[in-house]
């Protein structure tokens, strides 16, 4: 019997969204998609994540995940950036709550490592080694896809593995594994 499933990946921005999939048949992966979503000509934050919002809606419309695996945001040291790349990533992971599809988040360490053998890998690293394990004729210009699509190979590569990312099944799960953040 063939087993196949759909690995939605994402690394979440507010100027450029990356995602990437791909298709899992029985335990071999097959590349499907990977794209950007381009946010720099929107002025407005909160315009920015309803697109966010809305695009990451209509690509589980239309490609039907089983499984997301989201980056997760890297501590830095500007403080407003990191609440906004906080923000890109809550839409992202809502969008897929509201279908009740699994959630994996994972330090970008970790897809690193996972991609490369090598956590602090360069983003060019990553996009080249992607580019041989999935059979890829050319990169985009820009690397964000490639990262998105670096999510979904590492989820592949984790699966059935205990992770050290958190998962969330639904709004209950979210929920309950967080409720230190939610006021009662």
């Amino acid at each position: 019997m063939t087993k196949e499933r759909i690995i939605l990946g994402i690394d979440p921005g507010t100027t450029i969204m990356g995602f990437g999939l791909i298709k899992v048949i029985n335990k071999k992966m097959e590349f499907l998609q990977l794209n950007e979503l381009q946010l720099s000509k929107y002025d407005n934050h909160y315009q920015k994540l309803k697109i966010i919002f809305e695009r990451t809606i209509e690509l589980i419309e239309t490609h039907h995940p089983d499984e997301i695996a989201i980056e997760a945001p890297f501590f830095g040291k500007n403080v407003q950036s990191m609440l906004k790349l906080g923000r890109a990533q809550g839409v992202a992971m809502a969008a897929g709550l509201s279908r009740d599809i699994p959630i994996t988040e994972y330090e970008p360490k970790k897809i690193k490592m996972a991609i490369t053998g090598n956590g602090n890998a360069s983003k060019e690293q990553v996009a080249k080694m992607l580019q041989q394990l999935l059979g890829l004729k050319e990169l985009p210009k820009n690397l964000d896809s490639t990262d998105g699509l670096a999510a979904a190979v590492c989820h592949f590569f984790n699966s059935g593995k205990i992770v050290a990312g958190k998962s969330y099944s639904g709004w209950d799960a979210f929920v309950k594994q967080n409720e230190d953040k939610v006021s009662k």
